[in-house]
C-alpha cells in the first residue's frame, strides 16, 4: 500500500516541492500539459506497451526505455518545444514544469495499473526515474542557450545520456545487478541534485 502511495504522489510532491526552491511562478502551458498527458497516459494504457519486454536483455532495456522510464518524460520536453517554437504557448518557459505536470495524469493510472505488481521497481524506482529526467534535461537545456560551441556539445550529450542512464538504471535493478542499478540512478539523477541546489541557493 504505502508503495502505491508512492507512486501515486511522488510526482505530484515533487512538482510542488520544485516550485518552491526556484520554479515559483508558474510556467505557461500548463493546461496543455494537463490536457496532452491525460490524453498521452489513456493512450499507452488502451495501446498496451509498444516494446514487449522478455526475460533481462536487450528487449528488456528498450521496454523499459520506451514505455516506462525514458520515452515518457521526453515526449512531453519535445513537445513542449514544438509548441514554444510555434508560439502555441507564449510566456516564462519551463521544461522541467510541463513534464512533470504532464506526468501527473500517467502516475495515478501506473499507480493504480502496477498495484498487482507490488514491485518498488515499477512503484518506487519509476517516479523518481521520471523526475530525475525532467529536471535534469531542463538543466541541461537551459546550457544550450550559450553561444560557446562546448556549451552547446556538452549539453547536448547530457540531454542524451540523462535518460539513456535512467533506463538502464531500471533494467539494472530489474536484472537483480543493485550496484549497477545505484550507479547508474546516481549518475542519471546528479543533474537534477545539482539543479536543485543551485535553484534553492538563488532563491534564498
Amino acid at each position: 500500500m504505502g508503495m502505491n502511495v508512492f507512486c501515486l504522489l511522488w510526482v505530484p510532491l515533487f512538482y510542488l516541492f520544485w516550485r518552491s526552491v526556484g520554479e515559483s511562478e508558474a510556467a505557461a502551458g500548463g493546461v496543455w500539459a494537463l490536457i496532452l498527458g491525460s490524453l498521452a497516459a489513456f493512450t499507452q494504457f488502451f495501446i498496451g506497451p509498444l516494446v514487449e519486454p522478455g526475460g533481462f536483455g536487450f528487449s528488456r532495456w528498450l521496454s523499459g526505455c520506451i514505455d516506462i522510464v525514458a520515452l515518457p518524460v521526453m515526449i512531453p520536453i519535445i513537445v513542449y518545444f514544438i509548441l514554444t517554437a510555434l508560439n502555441i504557448i507564449t510566456g516564462s518557459i519551463s521544461f522541467a514544469n510541463f513534464a512533470l505536470v504532464w506526468l501527473l495524469p500517467g502516475a495515478v493510472i501506473k499507480a493504480l495499473t502496477w498495484t498487482s505488481l507490488n514491485d518498488p521497481i515499477y512503484l518506487v524506482l519509476v517516479p523518481v526515474l521520471w523526475t530525475t529526467i525532467a529536471v535534469g534535461v531542463h538543466f541541461f537545456i537551459g546550457f544550450l542557450q550559450k553561444n560557446q560551441w562546448y556549451m552547446i556539445i556538452l549539453p547536448f550529450l547530457g540531454i542524451l545520456a540523462i535518460p539513456l542512464a535512467a533506463a538502464s538504471s531500471y533494467w539494472a535493478f530489474f536484472s537483480h545487478r543493485s550496484g549497477l542499478g545505484f550507479l547508474l540512478l546516481l549518475i542519471a539523477a546528479a543533474p537534477m541534485l545539482v539543479s536543485v541546489v543551485l535553484s534553492y541557493r538563488d532563491s534564498a
